[in-house]
Parts: C-alpha cells; sequence; structure tokens
C-alpha cells in the first residue's frame, strides 16, 4: 500500500501552473505543493500575482511567482528558462490560464474571437513548446492542459471559447502522440461547471432572491446536483501529474459531476 501511496507523491518535482493567481490554477498550485512539489506560478498582472502570493503564503504554501504573457513567444521562453535557474527543470505543467467571452457569434468581432484562441489554445502551444526539450532531457514530463466540456459539447454565446477547447483537446492528442516515446505524458482535465470567480455571474440570484435560470438548468443537468468546486478538480490534477499516471496518455478526464454521461431529468 505504502508503494501505491508514494506513486502519487510529487515530491521533488517541479511544477509550473499558468493562470495560477485565483480559481482553478490556484488550488492546483497549492495542491501540487501539499504533494511535495516546487512550484511555479504563473500570472500576466503584477498586482493580482502579488495578491496571489500572499494567499498562498498565508495557507502556509511556498511558491514562486512569474509576471508573464503566455501568449507572448519570447517571455515565455524566458520564464522557462527563469524557472530552471531557481527551481530546475520543469516536470509538470498546467496549461491553465484561460478566458471566455460570452457574445453571440454574430455579434462577435474577429479580433475578439482571436483574443480568446490565443490566450486559451495558442498559449499552451507555447508554453508546452518551452518546456517540452527539457522533459526530453530528463527523460520524463508530465502536461496537462485544462480542458472543457465544451471540448464536447457546444452551447450558444462561446463560439470562440469552445472551438479554443475543442481544439486544445486535440493538441492534447498530438502532444501525446509526438512525444509518449520520450515518456512524456500529455492529458486533459476538463471541468465541469465550477463554482469560481468566471462563473459567479452565472449563480447571482435575482433581486428577489431567486435562483438564476443558469443555475438552476445546471443543477438539473448535474447527477450530482450541484456546481463543482475547484477542491474538485485537485485529486485528478495531482493523477495525472504522478508517476500514477504513466500510462495514461492523450486523454481528457472530465471532471463534471456526471453531466456529459446524463441526458437529464424528464419534467413533470
Amino acid at each position: 500500500m505504502e508503494d501505491i501511496l508514494k506513486s502519487f507523491s510529487l515530491e521533488g518535482k517541479v511544477a509550473l501552473v499558468t493562470g495560477a493567481t485565483y480559481g482553478i490554477g490556484f488550488e492546483i498550485a497549492a495542491a501540487y505543493s501539499k504533494a511535495g512539489a516546487k512550484v511555479a506560478v504563473n500570472g500576466h498582472n503584477k498586482e493580482r500575482l502579488e495578491k496571489a502570493v500572499e494567499e498562498y503564503h498565508k495557507l502556509g504554501i511556498e511558491v514562486k511567482a512569474y509576471l508573464c504573457d503566455v501568449t507572448n513567444e519570447f517571455d515565455v521562453a524566458e520564464m522557462v528558462e527563469e524557472i530552471g535557474k531557481d527551481l530546475g527543470t520543469v516536470d509538470i505543467l498546467v496549461n491553465n490560464a484561460g478566458m471566455i467571452k460570452r457574445i453571440p457569434m454574430c455579434e462577435m468581432s474577429a479580433t475578439e474571437f482571436r483574443e480568446v484562441i490565443d490566450v486559451d489554445l495558442t498559449a499552451p502551444f507555447i508554453v508546452s513548446k518551452a518546456v517540452l526539450p527539457g522533459m526530453i532531457e530528463k527523460g520524463h514530463g508530465k502536461i496537462i492542459n485544462i480542458c472543457s466540456m465544451m471540448s464536447e459539447l457546444g452551447r450558444e454565446t462561446v463560439s470562440a471559447y469552445a472551438s479554443a477547447k475543442g481544439g486544445l483537446k486535440m493538441l492534447t492528442r498530438n502532444i501525446a502522440a509526438e512525444f509518449g516515446g520520450y515518456n512524456i505524458q500529455c492529458n486533459g482535465i476538463g471541468p465541469g461547471y465550477i463554482a469560481t470567480p468566471q462563473t459567479a455571474p452565472l449563480r447571482e440570484p435575482g433581486p428577489d432572491g431567486s435562483m438564476h435560470p443558469f443555475d438552476r438548468f445546471i443543477r438539473s443537468r448535474t447527477p450530482a446536483n450541484r456546481w463543482g468546486t475547484t477542491e474538485d478538480l485537485t485529486g485528478p490534477a495531482i493523477f495525472l501529474a504522478s508517476d500514477a499516471s504513466d500510462f495514461v496518455n492523450g486523454q481528457v478526464l472530465y471532471v463534471d459531476g456526471g453531466i456529459l454521461g446524463y441526458i437529464g431529468r424528464q419534467e413533470n
């Protein structure tokens, strides 16, 4: 049993989590630190990054912070080089940084569409490309892309986001295919609807205290009958970053409370 549990340890590993100033990225970075990893966290807003570091320290968690725009190839290369000097070669990368614009397709400009694609799809390509040479040299590595249920489903007003997340699913599979022979595993985590600041507007009650229609809709379509929490993602994130998942490659693990496997209940 001890050997089995040891395979889930991240002791001595170096992890980089992008977009780790709040929400999912923050929770995963904190969990990795508790599992024994040396953790580098990234953000693109200086004030927010500094505030996040304070929050980590309040929890007794040591992280090394790096200010970087992950859509900029040259900035990313510099960040990865700095991490190498400060902490060591990156063993684990979590491509978490992301954005969403909820705009009907015919009202969305091509510039807005490209902005979402750049952050949600191009950035994971850029950061993965930057860490892969070090992983190849070490002979192992883990890349975890934060995908989405929108990697599988469409929904009104999120054409850019769904396009990016669908592309990220395929980037995950292609990294697995191209680098699996180097003992590098690339997998995705597909969160369901998670209670974060990003989804807060979808859970706001009406002026009369009534449930937001979208909140009611999601609960009715989820067998767990609730929104997920960021903590719900930490177990899967540790598994995919650990030696326990060494023969898991090119997969997306959906952490959605069962929503993708459920047709919904019949209205009375």
